[in-house]
């Protein structure tokens, strides 16, 4: 790290810092530097040694019209006079720095950002400085073949569940999904079913990220996690597995193959108990909500209960 002041983070704060582009919140590298504490070019340097565990969804550089019109509807004061056009960090690439930026600092202000990204979902945000609709689908026809109008922010709050409109409604957001008949987030779906588990988790999905893992560094204490994938794609690498444990002790996590014969996706909470619960997901969680998906609990539990023992 190059300055130990870092910046205090505050909801005002990182609301002051979150723009829409492109249809997603993204942060921009330069207030992302000042927040870890690095210079612009040595944070995006740390991130180019790590470039191949960023998704070019989870960080994409603006173009030239985007950052036109972003200087003329933001003061932008503390970004100097830089003569490059940015790059932006989704939330899941915000998740990534975590792996990439080391350090108790780096990890520190990692995790205060993704508290304050997770405690800003549970309740109506309106952002001071997102850009008018009117120039983000400008932006969007320009940058993004096929894109969709962009989408205003909808939510009402029920604790993890959060409705909107049906998923033919352009305006909705795009990490939702269906759960329980309704559309909710991807990621606080996930976030509700793994919270049921009292003693273990079994996940079956051949495609796994560190996303898949992200989704579980919440689960209750003393809850073990299976999580059956043969990892096609490689989406997973070993060192994101590794560097995850290191970062999530609490987290007991188990990566076992899934012997190839399985094509849909599984949730198994607490199996063999009373309580078990089994859910069909129509997608990996990996990519929770980029597409129309949806997740259903299996009413008949005695017909699925062999897989697990099967696996093991």
């Amino acid at each position: 790290m190059e300055d130990n002041s870092l910046v205090a983070l505050t909801e005002e704060y990182l609301m002051s810092k979150i723009y829409v582009i492109r249809g997603v919140q993204v942060m921009l590298d330069v207030d992302l530097a000042v927040i870890y504490g690095y210079t612009t070019k040595r944070f995006n340097e740390q991130v180019k040694n790590n470039i191949e565990r960023f998704d070019k969804e989870e960080r994409f550089q603006l173009t030239d019209a985007e950052f036109k019109i972003l200087r003329s509807k933001k003061s932008t004061s503390s970004w100097g006079g830089t003569r490059y056009c940015p790059y932006a960090f989704t939330e899941e690439g915000v998740y990534m720095l975590m792996m990439v930026l080391k350090g108790e600092l780096a990890v520190s202000q990692s995790r205060k950002l993704i508290k304050l990204f997770k405690r800003m979902k549970d309740y109506v945000i309106q952002l001071q400085n997102v850009l008018p609709s009117s120039d983000m689908r400008t932006l969007a026809i320009q940058t993004q073949r096929n894109t969709e109008d962009i989408r205003q922010i909808q939510q009402q709050v029920n604790d993890l569940t959060i409705v909107v409109k049906d998923f033919t409604d352009p305006n909705i957001k795009k990490d939702y999904l269906f759960y329980n008949g309704q559309t909710v987030e991807a990621d606080l779906a996930y976030a509700e079913i793994y919270s049921y588990a009292k003693k273990t988790i079994h996940v079956i999905d051949n495609y796994i990220s560190l996303k898949t893992l992200v989704l579980l560094k919440s689960v209750s204490a003393g809850v073990r996690v299976v999580v059956f994938s043969d990892n096609v794609n490689h989406g997973l690498h070993p060192t994101e597995l590794a560097d995850f444990k290191r970062e999530y002790p609490n987290v007991d996590i188990t990566l076992k193959p899934s012997g190839g014969i399985y094509h849909d996706r599984y949730i198994f909470i607490d199996h063999g108990t009373p309580n078990e619960m089994i859910f069909h997901c129509g997608g990996s969680s990996k990519d929770g909500g980029r597409r129309i998906t949806s997740i259903s609990r299996v009413e008949d539990v005695k017909l699925y209960q062999n897989i697990i023992s099967d696996l093991e």
